[in-house]
């Protein structure tokens, strides 16, 4: 099981760093307003996270009971997303495509109203949803129950607040887009690598259950 976690932490790891909305939220609001407006943006985003993996581990397991057959179709359809998502990733590294602009936010945030913006840019983007749902799937499909994949959206959690908890305060230094574009196209590579090793395990698990 913990080798299990690992390779899908390492997944969540990667998509956590590589460039997307969560990172833009975090950096537009370092970058103009500062360290404490950016980090309640953050918490609002390891919130939403928790919710995410709350909803996808216990719906896809009400589901998964319900309808053995649906783990199979789950594991073709988790797989071939985890895998176009690494896919993509790998063309934006060959090509260098990473996409490293952020617009600073003026806007005056309240505590509040930073922790709802987080919250707000994780459940409103679909891409979360698609990838604690195909996350859910890999998981699922290793064989490991409802509990133990809500087990990991803690984990998930944990590393978004630490990873874009780190970015909130790079870029609130105001220093930071110089040197996060020089690696981003590497965190692209690490986020294909990560996300293609699991799409690719997950539809093989599909394959060989059909062959048998």
């Amino acid at each position: 099981m913990f080798s299990i976690y690992a390779l899908t932490w390492l997944g969540v790891l990667a998509a956590q760093i590589a460039p997307g909305p969560n990172l833009a939220a975090v950096a537009s609001v370092g970058l103009a307003q500062g360290r404490r407006p950016a980090l309640f943006v953050v918490t609002g985003i390891s919130s939403g996270m928790l919710v995410w993996s709350m909803a996808t581990a216990l719906g896809l397991g009400v589901l998964v009971e319900a309808f053995p057959l649906s783990l199979l179709f789950l594991k073709f359809l988790g797989g071939s997303y985890l895998l176009f998502l690494g896919i993509k990733a790998a063309r934006a590294t060959l090509k260098g495509g990473a996409k490293t602009t952020f617009a600073p936010d003026a806007r005056p945030l309240t505590d509040a109203l930073a922790w709802r913006r987080g919250v707000l840019v994780l459940l409103t983007n679909p891409k979360a949803a698609l990838m604690w749902a195909a996350v859910a799937s890999f998981l699922f499909g290793q064989g490991l129950s409802a509990w133990h994949v809500l087990a990991f959206g803690p984990m998930g959690a944990l590393s978004g607040l630490v990873i874009y908890g780190t970015y909130a305060w790079l870029f609130s230094t105001g220093v930071a887009m110089r040197g996060y574009s020089r690696f981003a196209r590497w965190f692209e590579g690490l986020f294909a690598a990560a996300f293609g090793a699991m799409g690719a395990s997950l539809i093989w698990a599909g394959i060989r259950e059909v062959r048998n």
